[in-house]
C-alpha cells in the first residue's frame, strides 16, 4: 500500500514534467524552471570554484615564496646575536624553519635597460625549508647558486624587461658607493643569470632577485653575517598571531613582520569578495526558486480539471499534495543535475576558457599590476559543490510547498460544475 502510495504521485508528476503534445503550459514552465536552477548551480560552482583558485594560489604559490614572518636588523648583529635570536624563534610552536637572507635594495641592468629590485642573498641549500620558489624556476635551478657565486635568478617578466637569458650577463648595483680621490663610483658587480622563475605576480616576477648570500654580503659590504631570518610557521593564516609572540620575547634591536603586511589587503579583499560574490548568487538560485513557486502554481491552475477528477476517483487532499511535492522535486533534481554538470565543466575548463578569450580578442581579464596573479585559477571544491547541491534541494523542496498545498485544496464540484 505504501509503496503504491508513493509511485502514484510519482509517475504523475514525472508525467507533467515531461514534454507532452497536451501539456504545452505544463511542459514549458517545467523547462523554465530546470533551466533557471541549473544555471543557478553552474554559475555558483564556477564562481565559488575561481574563488578557491584564489585562495589556493595566495597560499601555495605566492604566500609559499614569500616568508610567514621575517625578523630583520638594520645593526650588524654578530653570529652570536642571530644564535641567541634563532634559538628564541624555535621556542615558539609554530615555527617550522628558519633560514639566513640578506634583503637590501639594488638596481640590475643590461644594455636594454634597468630596474630597481629588491635583492634577496640566500642560502641555496636552506632556503627551500623556508621558500617554495625552486617550484618555480622555469629555466636553471635554485641549486646554480650554490655552484655559481656570482649567479643570479630573476623573475620572468624582468628577464623580458631586460632582455637576457639564463647564461647572459647582468649588472647588479649596490646602494652602497666607493671613494676616491676624484669622484664616488657606484659599487656594483656583473652575474651570470643561472635561472628564470614565474610566480604570476607582478610584485615578485618584476622586483625581486635572488643571488648567493656570499655574493650579497661581499656586494652591499655587510659586516655581519646576514640581515634577517626567514620563518616558515605551521600555519600561514596564523602568521600574525606568531609575529605579535615573537615581537614580545625577541630584543628591540630587530624589526619582525609578517606577509600580511605585502599580501595581508589583497588576502581580505579576496576573501570579502568571496562571501559577497556567494552571497549574490545564492541570491540568483532564491530568484530560480521562487521562479519555481510561480511555475508550479501556474501548472496547479493549468491542471485543475485533472485534479478534479483524480479527487472524484477517490485521491486523497494527501496524495494530490503529493503528486506536486514530487514534480517540485523532480523539477529541482533536473536542474542541479544539468546545473553540476555545467558547474563541473566550468571549473575544470575556466581558465582556458579565459586564456582562450584573452588571446582571440586581445584583452586582459587580470593586470599583474593590480591583482596578486595575472590569470584566472579554478579549484573545484567537493565541499562547495555538496553546499550547493543541499542547498538548492532544500530550496526547491521549500518552494513546492505552497503549490502543492493549493493544488490540494481544489474543491472537485467547484471545477466541474465550472468546466
Amino acid at each position: 500500500m505504501s509503496e503504491a502510495a508513493i509511485s502514484i504521485p510519482k509517475f504523475i508528476a514525472m508525467r507533467y514534467v515531461r514534454v507532452g503534445k497536451r501539456s504545452h503550459l505544463v511542459s514549458f514552465m517545467s523547462a523554465i524552471s530546470i533551466v533557471g536552477l541549473s544555471l543557478g548551480v553552474g554559475i555558483l560552482i564556477t564562481v565559488l570554484s575561481v574563488m578557491n583558485g584564489f585562495d589556493q594560489e595566495m597560499r601555495e604559490n605566492i604566500l609559499g615564496i614569500v616568508p610567514h614572518v621575517t625578523v630583520s636588523s638594520d645593526e650588524n648583529l654578530s653570529s652570536e646575536a642571530w644564535q641567541e635570536i634563532e634559538q628564541t624563534i624555535y621556542a615558539s610552536s609554530r615555527v617550522v624553519s628558519s633560514a639566513p637572507v640578506i634583503e637590501v635594495a639594488g638596481v640590475v641592468a643590461s644594455e636594454e635597460g634597468s630596474k630597481g629590485v629588491v635583492v634577496n642573498g640566500i642560502n641555496a641549500e636552506l632556503e627551500p625549508t623556508v621558500s617554495a620558489i625552486d617550484r618555480f624556476i622555469n629555466e636553471g635551478s635554485l641549486a646554480q647558486l650554490e655552484n655559481e657565486r656570482w649567479g643570479i635568478i630573476i623573475g620572468e617578466t624582468l628577464a623580458q624587461r631586460l632582455q637576457v637569458e639564463v647564461g647572459d650577463a647582468v649588472d647588479l648595483y649596490s646602494s652602497s658607493v666607493t671613494l676616491n680621490p676624484l669622484t664616488p663610483l657606484a659599487n656594483f658587480r656583473q652575474f651570470e643569470l643561472v635561472g628564470v622563475f614565474r610566480v604570476g605576480s607582478q610584485e615578485l616576477d618584476a622586483e625581486m632577485v635572488v643571488i648567493n648570500i656570499e655574493a650579497a654580503r661581499a656586494l652591499f659590504r655587510l659586516r655581519g653575517p646576514f640581515n634577517g631570518l626567514r620563518i616558515r610557521t605551521d600555519d600561514v593564516m596564523q602568521a600574525d598571531n606568531t609575529r605579535l609572540q615573537l615581537a614580545s620575547e625577541l630584543p628591540t634591536t630587530v624589526t619582525i613582520s609578517s606577509w600580511t603586511a605585502q599580501f595581508g589587503a589583497i588576502y581580505e579583499n579576496i576573501v570579502f569578495s568571496r562571501s559577497i560574490i556567494s552571497f549574490m548568487l545564492w541570491l540568483l538560485v532564491v530568484v530560480a526558486a521562487f521562479n519555481l513557486i510561480v511555475s508550479l502554481i501556474m501548472i496547479v491552475r493549468d491542471k485543475k480539471g485533472d485534479i478534479a477528477i483524480l479527487r472524484t476517483l477517490g485521491a486523497s487532499p494527501k496524495l494530490i499534495n503529493r503528486i506536486f511535492m514530487w514534480q517540485g522535486c523532480l523539477i529541482g533534481a533536473f536542474g542541479i543535475a544539468i546545473g553540476l554538470l555545467l558547474g563541473i565543466i566550468g571549473s575544470l575548463q575556466i581558465t582556458n576558457i579565459a586564456e582562450f578569450i584573452e588571446e582571440k580578442f586581445s584583452i586582459q581579464f587580470l593586470n599583474a599590476e593590480v591583482y596578486p596573479i595575472d590569470f584566472l585559477p579554478s579549484q573545484l571544491s567537493f565541499v562547495d559543490v555538496t553546499v550547493v547541491i543541499a542547498g538548492v534541494f532544500i530550496l526547491a523542496l521549500l518552494a513546492t510547498v505552497y503549490p502543492a498545498r493549493r493544488a490540494a485544496a481544489i474543491r472537485p464540484a467547484e471545477v466541474l460544475r465550472a468546466e
